[in-house]
């Protein structure tokens, strides 16, 4: 691929995603779950984030950020001897619905992250936060049929199969979120 090539298709590539991940309509949805966030907030609840590998970063990142810029508590379960305790105790596909039964209280807010959707510790954790009555958001990728998609109160979903540009997108919306309540607070 010549040097003009590259370019068209980098191109094609990033105008095949922009309309999908800025519309108005994914504003409107992270505006809702900001609000879903704040309310959370007041009511004296907590913020939970989870994920796996690329998407455990994230967690990590959002949560931080929730906790220290925004100031509003938020945790998540990356912590080795956690994961690696209720993987063996429970199996690797329950430990994260586990660690909500552990950790979460009715009312909290869950925030599950999984490209395809489909990793069974997530799509289990989705399920035990709608029976535990948690308020969940769910952001995934890939197919649009994806079971952990179907679970949450709201539901963020790229269209791609790339893992790269799923991460990426979701890690874009999770920080404006973030900005968004931060900017909020600067001017209330």
């Amino acid at each position: 691929m010549d040097f003009m090539n590259q370019t068209d298709w980098l191109s094609s590539y990033f105008n095949k995603y922009r309309e999908s991940i800025f519309s108005p309509d994914v504003n409107a949805r992270l505006v809702e779950l900001k609000e879903m966030i704040l309310a959370a907030n007041q009511a004296g609840k907590k913020i939970i984030v989870a994920g796996n590998g690329g998407s455990a970063a994230m967690a990590s990142h959002v949560s931080v950020d929730l906790t220290k810029t925004a100031n509003i508590r938020a945790i998540n379960f990356n912590e080795s001897d956690l994961i690696t305790c209720f993987a063996n105790d429970y199996g690797y596909e329950h430990w994260v619905a586990k660690a909500l039964e552990f950790y979460a209280d009715e009312g909290d807010v869950a925030i599950l992250i999984s490209s395809s959707g489909k990793s069974p510790n997530m799509v289990n954790a989705g399920r035990t936060a709608v029976e535990r009555k948690l308020q969940l958001a769910t952001f995934t990728g890939f197919t649009p049929d994806n079971p952990l998609r179907s679970l949450g109160k709201h539901n963020f979903w790229v269209d791609s199969r790339l893992y790269n540009i799923v991460e990426n997108t979701h890690i874009v919306w999770l920080l404006a979120i973030c900005d968004l309540i931060i900017e909020s607070q600067k001017k209330g």
